[in-house]
């Protein structure tokens, strides 16, 4: 949600800040600007709308500079105007600065600013923020001073980077939304995320809540709010830039879900031995003295989380999946004998962090499992489980939902066999077939009938996804991936419940995609059969040669395996028939409407 991109070096900045904002178009935006600070004064250029218009706008010799920062905005305090985009400047333009986040008491400090005589073009929160600076500066004090006395007025989440006239210098604080220094040979990068910068750099920091920067051309300071020295190690990224690219794919997501061999491939490697039928997860402490887990989790990463709990509950563990944003009011008694996992693609969804702080401050024990080694939620987190899937950059998720419900199917059975001494989940079976998961995720995307599935159905009035057991949240997924990239209307339910309401609505025009896992088929087939009467069209995701077909309209393959797994093939399937239905409607896929990758506050 919105992008920062921050560049301090010896040669130019403005062609690496228009790459670092083409970089960040995946995380979600309406607008985009830059500021650059030559020592004649600080030139901004923004606009509404998309990064490329900006480029073409640009006159590049007026935004020369060694210094500058850039940003996509999405929009939350006023629409997606040019007034509204950033950078926001002050009134004299000596002060530009960049901002993602919520200021919760913009309002009384803009009231008070405007009482003092400061003008505002903006609706947005983060005007405040150069005014506050500039007040600062008008006092006499040093930039560097002025920015931490600003930030210090300030209440709620952000990330924030500014740039002063006449100061070589770029300043940045963080609180509760992310920030990432990248350290190059010739100068330094901030960013929202490692993606932006990924082609010129690979070695990191990570800021923490509370984080001041400063960046030089020469060199990097990080202090606490009292400006105290703080230490931040360098981490080096696994990522390279090509794999944050998207090649020869039309689409980031297309790529993504044809990364998933490799991808499930790197994320159980190690983690289970199909000689033994055993799994290791040998970097987490044991669970023992645990008698209830809760995973907390948002939009896909909920749906995994959900597939998680079933497993926990076969493995004979008592488990719920909670929304992270329900949690202060939703969740159950919580003591020292709880674990709470925080299920995070990012690391960094504000609604999923807060929920596991609550939890922490409860006495639960808390463990994240996450695409980002350094994320808030791993650096947060007792332990951390990282579901080494690559770099995700298409808004809607793939990857990293297969490589989470693998996961958790995996460390399901681990805290069982530690808080009970056994699991229920037959582990010497499912070890066996991951070590096939991989081919047969390839076999399945090159053999897939989705383009012409969807091809078949465009244009319909709505589209419902059902399934039982692990198919239900593999329903809701494939619901979610559906109305995200496609903008139809399209709800995912449990099987049996399509008779308690939702077959009200079923119509010809209805499509119906049931999954069958290999679990109460027959009851599966029997809920389908009423949207049949109903004239709607079924389309079956289920294995050659399984019964469904003989009465379906139409048939996705997936491979005959263990229901643990046969879900997340069935997944895949689903991903698939959305994206083709997204094309075939012209979409922009990678960045769906109203819609970020990365959702950094509540």
């Amino acid at each position: 949600m919105c992008g920062i991109i921050g560049r301090v070096g010896r040669d130019e900045a403005i062609d690496s800040l228009l790459t670092g904002l083409e970089n960040l178009e995946y995380r979600g935006y309406d607008s985009a600007g830059i500021a650059v600070q030559n020592g004649a004064g600080i030139n901004v250029e923004k606009q509404s709308g998309k990064v490329s218009s900006l480029t073409d706008s640009i006159d590049r010799n007026d935004l020369a500079g060694r210094l500058g920062i850039g940003h996509t905005r999405w929009s939350t305090h006023g629409p997606p105007t040019d007034e509204n985009a950033h950078p926001h400047t002050d009134s004299t333009r000596d002060v530009a600065v960049v901002h993602n986040g919520i200021i919760e008491n913009y309002a009384e400090i803009r009231s008070r600013l405007q009482r003092a005589g400061y003008e505002f073009t903006s609706q947005t929160d983060t005007e405040v923020v150069p005014h506050l600076i500039q007040r600062n500066l008008d006092r006499g004090v040093e930039a560097e001073t002025a920015f931490r006395r600003a930030i210090d007025e300030l209440e709620g989440s952000y990330a924030i980077a500014a740039i002063c006239d006449g100061e070589d210098e770029l300043y940045a604080a963080r609180q509760g939304s992310p920030l990432v220094v990248g350290i190059e040979g010739d100068g330094y990068f901030l960013a929202s995320d490692v993606p932006a910068f990924l082609e010129y750099t690979d070695t990191v920091v990570y800021l923490e809540d509370g984080d001041f920067v400063t960046l030089r051309s020469n060199g990097v300071r990080i202090t606490d709010r009292d400006g105290n020295p703080v230490r931040r190690d360098r981490h080096t990224v696994d990522w390279d830039a090509e794999e944050a690219g998207k090649g020869e794919f039309d689409h980031y997501m297309l790529k993504e879900i044809t990364e998933q061999p490799t991808s499930l491939a790197q994320s159980i490697e190690g983690r289970y031995d199909p000689h033994t039928g055993s799994v290791t997860l040998d970097d987490l402490e044991t669970f023992e003295g645990i008698s209830r887990v809760l995973l907390v989790a948002c939009g896909t990463s909920y749906h995994a989380a959900q597939y998680g709990t079933i497993a926990l509950r076969r493995s004979g563990v008592a488990a719920d999946a909670i929304l992270a944003n329900e949690f202060s009011l939703a969740a159950p008694p919580i003591d020292e004998e709880t674990l709470v996992i925080a299920v995070t693609q990012s690391g960094e969804t504000a609604d999923t962090l807060t929920a596991v702080r609550q939890a922490a401050d409860r006495g639960a024990k808390t463990l994240s499992v996450t695409n980002v080694v350094g994320s808030s939620a791993a650096r947060e987190t007792d332990q951390q489980l990282f579901i080494r899937a690559g770099p995700e950059i298409g808004v809607a998720a793939t990857k990293t939902f297969s490589s989470q419900a693998v996961l958790l199917t995996l460390l399901s059975h681990r805290i069982a066999t530690d808080t009970t001494g056994s699991s229920s989940l037959p582990i010497g079976q499912l070890c066996v077939e991951l070590e096939q998961l991989p081919a047969l995720v390839e076999t399945l995307i090159e053999a897939s009938d989705a383009r012409s599935i969807a091809r078949r159905y465009r244009d319909q009035e709505s589209y419902f996804f059902i399934g039982r057991g692990f198919g239900y949240p593999v329903a809701s997924e494939g619901a979610l991936k559906f109305k995200e990239i496609t903008y139809e209307h399209a709800e995912g339910f449990a099987s049996g419940e399509l008779k308690h309401g939702p077959l009200a609505l079923v119509t010809p025009e209805t499509p119906v995609f049931t999954v069958f896992t290999g679990e109460e088929d027959e009851t599966t087939l029997a809920n389908a059969a009423e949207a049949t009467t109903r004239g709607a069209p079924v389309i079956a995701i289920c294995p050659d040669g399984h019964d469904a077909i003989q009465t379906a309209d139409a048939h996705l393959a997936i491979p005959d395996v263990n229901p643990l797994l046969s879900g997340i093939l069935a997944t895949i399937q689903l991903q698939l028939v959305s994206y083709h239905a997204a094309a075939l409607l012209d979409r922009e896929i990678d960045k769906p409407r109203n819609l970020a990758k990365s959702v950094t506050v509540e």
